[in-house]
């Protein structure tokens, strides 16, 4: 077996909408591809041996056990690295159950698709799974240190990946509410929400954290300092940055005990506290200057009670947790170590911060607590005795949580809330120390010792002990207070033909609204009218930029097929998918061999739009029409024809419709009927000899309609888009050169010559075509654009594209010039294989009054050369 090549999906795509995560691994069977798994010896024994665990699949049978027995009556390899690569994700830790198996047009060669979790180990999966069949096939066996080895680097690309516990949290509750959110690409922070509305986290700080109230928090001694002149409880202590200055810090305070913590530490490194002699202090010293960036050391008074954390978001307590330090409990058998171990096994304990609890780590500071209890590690505790291995109570030290949020006194509640108010935090966490919640700190002479800006939520979501608080509503009801949106209207536009077009006449009727309008095409991506990135830009990379940028307010994209076939799209679903037509292009190309398979490619945009919005759907080509059936939006339907059967039908229904009327764009809306305008008052439509062009304004407008544009901007729109090499570059450039015309048109399909020909069929003069085709098409299809080609034009010159896309030089007009002579053997034509040499030509020798059209690889290249022969007005 052989893995040709593997596609990441991240977003909804031609597999799956619901499961938008997939691998799609093309394997090639090789001398398996006909030899089923029963055939294959000690196969499915060795299969149950290395992975038991797959007795839980279900498969076609629809039963447990339903996969091995497919197994053991005969399935080919393809299906059995699908349920394997899915299986390992799941002993991983990763629950993964959707998968497809399909053979390509190529025999032997399959499509493997499964749903991953994290995309890294998706795909490292789907490598062991071929790993592991070809090591059966081969030897019966798959050795446990192998799968074990699998299974543990599954589990590090998991851990490495894997959103922090508070982030997580916070994105989790952000899906509930079905708000859309996708990584930065710097600083780990998570964009929610899109455009204009977004906001930004980064762990728990968020757009609204305040850089002087998170500069403070981190200045352990200003924070002190600020909350002491506002009458609030703090330890007393002082600041050094000399271990000189030690001894008077510690008479300044007050004497033994102390603590003794670095200025600007964190997650509880570096703090020592209940110290009681020189020795101590002096070890705790080099401790805290170790961890100080700034080498400045806070000498403070201890103050017995236990540790809670204040959790308060926007001004209000939402969560209050008490902090036991790392310890464990004596059994009258075990040796603390053994202990420790016991303590390690459980399940909600892991390395760092990637889990509910952090495993306890025996290190210096661990022994030197022990010590000071009077314990070493080979201690035997009593039964109920405990020992604790830290002094200070942060989870990331092993530590546990108990809830007592409902435990605490009201003013308690007031002045936790006044201390975050203080110090201008939104996501505030304030360290307690009191012997009793539930009374006033005043009375326990209970003190606030820190004040933390990004406080973790893993002590508040998952306590050890008492109830799970939801902390992360709070934040969302922050960033997007109720009857805030957090989506920006996205309108999708796809089809074979006219989607740059349409794409950017729906921007420029939008753009008459004032708001911001971002767009991507084929040509480049806009903000306005200005130029973000040029190129052809209609997959799920560049809807990216536009849905990230802050100042957009309506995003236009045109969506390609390939990009829908590389990635998915960008967005988990739309406002408006507009479909315009199916064609038969690009087909063999990423295992689309037939005209139906496209149109289910297309059909992805019009299935994502949710169910208040509407899919516009051309009602003249059955293979679109079709896609309604799968629809969970509203439908809208355009039509060059107002008699068109489905078009009647629909507005019967009290359905919206765009239709082609009496020489009108018109909306039609129950019995009314709404006419935008006169199609020779519409630039694009060529004084309305250009069908294709009218049905393409038909789609534009029927989408502003039904996503609520009032009919004047959009009239306004349609009036003033003109299509010119500024506003729609390769689209119907018309060119006055005096003497003849040129035109300019990125058509490179069947569809799309046809289009064109409908227009330059009402020319009035010599047609002289400059045709070509790119060389990944067809033979078929080559050969078509030649008798298209030889039906609309009078004389024709067929020239090549400088990237041959796998062809040899002169392959492709061989084959235009083959469609050109079975239609019209007696036509004049001859090939000219460079593009600019073709043109130059064409233009040099049309008759006057004549016109030369040509279908450019490069547009700009070809504006250019007409451009330079001086255009008249």
């Amino acid at each position: 077996m052989k893995i040709l090549k593997t596609l990441t999906l991240r977003g909804p795509n031609y597999w799956s909408i619901r499961r938008p995560k997939l691998i799609v691994m093309r394997l090639d069977l090789e001398d398996l591809a006909e030899k089923p798994s029963h055939e294959i010896p000690g196969f499915y024994e060795g299969l149950v041996a290395s992975l038991p665990t797959l007795i839980e699949h279900y498969c076609s049978p629809g039963y447990r056990g339903g996969f091995l027995e497919r197994v053991q009556t005969g399935t080919y390899m393809g299906h059995i690295v699908e349920h394997i690569a899915l299986e390992l994700q799941e002993l991983a830790g990763m629950t993964a159950g959707f998968g497809r198996t399909r053979e390509t047009a190529t025999p032997g060669v399959y499509n493997v698709v499964f749903e991953y979790v994290d995309e890294q180990a998706g795909r490292y999966a789907g490598r062991a799974a071929v790993r592991l069949c070809q090591a059966l096939v081969e030897t019966g066996r798959y050795p446990v240190e192998e799968l074990e080895r699998d299974l543990a680097d599954l589990r590090d690309l998991y851990a490495n990946s894997a959103l922090g516990p508070s982030t997580e949290t916070i994105v989790t509750e952000a899906e509930a509410r079905q708000i859309p959110w996708m990584h930065l690409s710097a600083r780990a922070m998570v964009q929610l929400g899109y455009g204009i509305y977004q906001q930004r986290i980064q762990a728990t700080l968020s757009s609204h954290s305040s850089i002087l109230g998170v500069e403070l928090a981190c200045d352990k001694e200003g924070t002190k300092t600020i909350l002491q002149n506002a009458g609030i409880p703090v330890p007393k202590g002082t600041t050094i940055q000399y271990f000189e200055d030690l001894e008077e810090a510690i008479n300044d305070v007050g004497g033994y005990p102390i603590v003794i913590k670095p200025l600007d530490g964190n997650h509880g490194r570096g703090i020592t506290i209940d110290i009681r002699n020189w020795n101590q202090a002096t070890a705790a010293y080099d401790l805290a200057s170790e961890e100080s960036k700034s080498r400045s050391i806070i000498v403070e008074r201890f103050y017995k009670g236990s540790d809670h954390r204040v959790l308060v978001i926007n001004g209000k307590l939402v969560a209050v947790a008490e902090r036991i330090p790392a310890h464990v409990i004596g059994n009258g058998r075990s040796t603390i170590a053994e202990l420790i171990e016991e303590t390690n096994q459980d399940p909600n304990r892991g390395e760092g911060h990637d889990n509910v609890l952090t495993k306890i780590v025996i290190n210096k500071t661990a022994l030197d607590v022990l010590e000071r209890q009077g314990f070493r590690l080979e201690t035997v505790l009593e039964s109920g005795e405990i020992a604790y291995l830290r002094a200070t109570a942060n989870l990331s030290t092993g530590g546990i949580a108990v809830d007592r949020t409902d435990e605490i006194h009201p003013e308690n509640v007031w002045l936790m809330e006044r201390v975050a108010k203080v110090i201008g935090l939104d996501i505030c966490g304030i360290d307690v120390v009191t012997t009793d919640i539930t009374k006033p700190v005043r009375d326990t002479e209970g003190v606030i010792v820190e004040v933390n800006a990004a406080p973790g939520f893993r002590m508040h979501v998952a306590p050890s002990r008492g109830l799970p608080r939801n902390v992360a509503a709070p934040v969302l009801d922050m960033l997007f207070p109720p009857g805030t949106p957090s989506r920006i209207p996205i309108l999708a536009v796809t089809g074979t033909n006219g989607k740059t077009t349409t794409t950017r006449l729906i921007a420029h009727i939008y753009r008459q609204t004032g708001k911001t309008v971002g767009y991507t095409s084929t040509d480049a991506i806009y903000i306005n009218e200005y130029l973000v990135e040029k190129g052809d830009n209609t997959g799920p990379y560049s809807a990216g930029i536009i849905l990230r940028d802050p100042t957009v307010e309506v995003a236009v994209l045109e969506t390609a097929r390939g990009g829908i076939l590389r990635s998915g799209l960008a967005f988990d679903t739309c406002d408006v998918g507009v479909v315009l037509n199916v064609a038969a292009d690009h087909l063999g190309q990423g295992d689309i061999n037939s005209i139906e398979q496209m149109a289910r490619v297309k059909s992805v945009v019009a299935e994502v739009v949710n169910a208040q919005g509407y899919a516009v759907l051309n009602a003249d080509d059955p293979l679109v029409t079709a896609m309604a059936d799968n629809i969970k939006a509203k439908v809208a339907y355009f039509s060059m024809t107002p008699d068109n059967p489905i078009i009647q039908d629909h507005v019967r229904r009290d359905g919206i419709a765009a239709v082609y009327e009496n020489g009108y764009l018109s909306i039609l809306e129950g019995s009314w009927t709404l006419r935008i305008e006169q199609a020779l008052q519409v630039p694009m439509t060529m004084g309305g000899m250009a069908p294709f062009m009218i049905a393409n304004a038909l789609a534009a407008c029927l989408a502003a309609f039904v996503h609520g544009v009032d009919i004047e901007v959009i009239r306004q729109g349609i009036r003033t888009f003109r299509p010119s090499a500024e506003q729609t570059p390769g689209r119907m450039n018309l060119f006055n050169l005096g003497d003849y015309h040129a035109l300019v048109d990125y058509a490179h399909n069947p569809a799309g010559y046809n289009a064109v020909g409908e227009f330059v069929r009402n020319w009035q003069g010599q047609r002289l075509g400059v045709v070509g085709g790119p060389g990944d098409r067809r033979d078929e299809d080559l050969i078509e654009l030649g008798q298209i080609a030889a039906r609309v034009f009078d004389r024709i010159i067929v020239k090549e594209d400088e990237d041959k896309r796998g062809r040899e030089p002169g392959e492709v007009a061989d084959l235009i010039a083959k469609g050109i002579v079975q239609t019209r053997p007696d036509l004049p034509y001859e090939t000219i294989l460079s593009e600019v040499e073709a043109l130059e030509t064409g233009l040099n020798t049309v008759e006057k009054q004549g016109l030369v059209v040509i279908f450019p690889e490069s547009v700009s290249r070809a504006i250019s050369v007409i451009k330079n022969r001086g255009l008249k007005v």
